[in-house]
């Protein structure tokens, strides 16, 4: 690890260890420091019973979530050299959605994963899709077209989905869970997402090699060496498995893959490897804090953390696209 990013990490660990203390004190009830410890010390009692399971879990989430989602972004624009990539383009977490939104309207919500894991199947899907179409196209451009076609398939069948729902109570759901959220979350939920994410890491750090080779053109790591499919492969299924967890434990939060990369490439000085650790981090670090300033927000109901995400990512997604734009036509 270079100089730069190992003291970005630092940062950003530290800003989201002060981040998850304030996500842990505040709410509708303010605690303070002093009775964090006591929380500590007595597990039995009443502040303790807040803290540890009800808010703790709910930043934790949200941290595990956020990173998935600054990994899954960082992968995808170095495979793709393009800064607009993201999961959410290339149709991985629609169709997770897509997937988890046919559970709950078959009523599967009742049995205790399965929601769950139908996310996971719905991205495991993309992912294969995505990996069989990359083997036989080889441009980055039609890849991300592709993904665009799937994502908006995927929002498709899910709106079909919503409108044919027999059960207001299962359309509910499904709008809760289009919206994304991660209150009300617990450790099981943590459980779910933690191993996705590592074993998506191990496979990235696998890929990270590639995607720096990668950096300096196509036809040069070809010539060099770069086994393309292999670092396709593992960098699709990474992306497929860190996202299909995120949705499955909290639904659809988009701009989170976009944004993270952005706010650290600066400081690797563009280098696709070092940007994927940064990325995770930022990632979590966007997450724990919006998640903290959408449940502070005085409104009458607490604001879904997906709607949080898109109102500042939206117009950061138009500023990318309007500068690249910019730089194509230099």
């Amino acid at each position: 690890m270079t100089r730069a990013p190992a003291r970005l990490t630092v940062v950003l660990t530290g800003l989201i260890a002060a981040a998850a203390v304030l996500g842990i004190l505040l709410g509708e009830t303010l605690f303070g420091m002093a009775q964090m410890i006591q929380a500590f010390n007595d597990p039995a009692s009443g502040p303790a019973e807040v803290l540890w399971q009800v808010r703790a879990p709910r930043v934790a989430t949200a941290l595990m979530v956020g990173a998935a989602l600054g990994l899954s972004g960082a992968v995808m624009q170095g495979l793709l050299r393009n800064p607009l990539a993201d999961p959410g383009v290339l149709g991985i977490s629609a169709s997770a959605a897509l997937a988890a939104a046919a559970a709950i309207v078959l009523g599967a919500a009742a049995i205790p994963g399965a929601v769950e894991v139908s996310a996971l199947i719905g991205a495991a899907l993309a992912g294969a899709l995505l990996i069989v179409f990359a083997a036989r196209v080889r441009s980055p451009e039609a890849l991300i077209l592709f993904g665009v076609a799937l994502s908006s398939f995927a929002g498709a069948a899910t709106a079909l989905i919503f409108n044919l729902s027999p059960s207001p109570i299962a359309t509910a759901e499904v709008m809760s869970w289009l919206l994304g959220s991660v209150q009300n979350r617990s450790w099981i939920d943590v459980a779910w997402v933690t191993p996705a994410v590592v074993v998506a890491g191990a496979l990235v750090a696998l890929a990270a090699p590639g995607l720096r080779m990668l950096s300096l053109g196509e036809e040069t790591a070809r010539t060099s060496g770069l086994p393309m499919a292999r670092l396709r492969l593992l960098a699709l299924l990474a992306t497929a498995l860190a996202t299909g967890a995120a949705v499955a434990v909290a639904g659809v939060i988009g701009f989170v893959g976009l944004a993270a990369p952005h706010l650290v490439r600066r400081a690797v000085r563009g280098d696709p490897g070092g940007l994927l650790l940064p990325s995770a981090l930022a990632g979590g670090l966007m997450l724990v804090v919006a998640d903290l300033l959408a449940r502070m927000t005085p409104t009458d109901q607490e604001l879904k953390l997906g709607v949080f995400t898109a109102l500042v990512g939206a117009p950061l997604f138009a500023l990318i696209a309007w500068r690249a734009a910019r730089e194509w036509r230099l």
